[in-house]
């Protein structure tokens, strides 16, 4: 199986941690972010991961190759010059995608321990071209399912913003907790532009294709975007240790 990490963020709300180290080398626990992730998607059956890169890349590119890859092929999709957003990101990096099998796609500041392997079975069993792994929390913006789990539209609660997709009697709100399961398929229908959003083109895709919700409430989930948040995941991981 493959994988994709996305690891091109400049992390600002990090700061001052991140002014000379990029996000996804920002230690949690003792152990960088990037590694963890990898070292999960290794335990999930990955074989194979690119990984794209803008802030301070060569700190990253450097950890891989002083770690030998962690053991397994790595590839650099490299947006140093220029970053790309998600869609864009991803659509760089489609080459690497090539044996028809569908894949994860995984936030490097995301820790949880959500089951890949469990997901990956729901996103067969469903059929999705793409799957998104979502919880009940509180954010500022929402995907809406049906009660299918099948996405639906989407909402800014900031902005107010609401855009629906596909006619649903009832839609419920979930956010996104950023793990993807993709099939390769996706890629046909990638827009020309170089910098997109992909969750602007997973809402255009609703109304062709299935994009499903994998809901893990059960799980423990966080999102390392700034110190308060990976001082708390760190504080709850170290207590469930004891």
């Amino acid at each position: 199986m493959k994988a994709m990490i996305f690891a091109a963020g400049k992390g600002t709300r990090l700061k001052p941690l991140t002014d000379y180290t990029p996000k996804a080398l920002i230690k949690f626990n003792g152990t960088p972010l990037i590694e963890l992730i990898i070292k999960k998607l290794i335990s999930s059956g990955v074989k194979e991961i690119i990984i794209n890169v803008h802030y301070l890349a060569d700190q990253i590119t450097g950890f891989l190759k002083r770690n030998n890859n962690f053991g397994i092929r790595i590839e650099i999709s490299d947006e140093s010059n220029h970053l790309l957003d998600t869609g864009g990101g991803l659509k760089k990096a489609s080459w690497f995608f090539d044996d028809n099998q569908s894949f994860i796609l995984h936030n490097t500041d995301v820790i949880s321990n959500i089951s890949l392997n469990h997901m990956i079975d729901y996103h067969k069993s469903k059929n999705a071209l793409a799957t998104l792994a979502i919880r009940n929390r509180i954010s500022s913006r929402y995907f809406l399912f049906n009660d299918d789990y099948e996405l639906c539209g989407w909402k800014n609660i900031k902005t107010r913003k609401e855009v629906i997709t596909k006619t649903s009697n009832q839609s419920k709100e979930y956010a996104f907790s950023g793990i993807h399961i993709i099939n390769p398929e996706i890629f046909r229908y990638f827009q020309n532009e170089e910098c997109f959003s992909i969750i602007n083109t997973y809402l255009n895709l609703t109304k062709i294709k299935t994009i499903s919700g994998y809901q893990h409430n059960k799980d423990y989930w966080f999102d390392i975007g700034t110190q308060k948040k990976l001082s708390e995941a760190e504080g709850y991981l170290n207590s469930i240790k004891k």
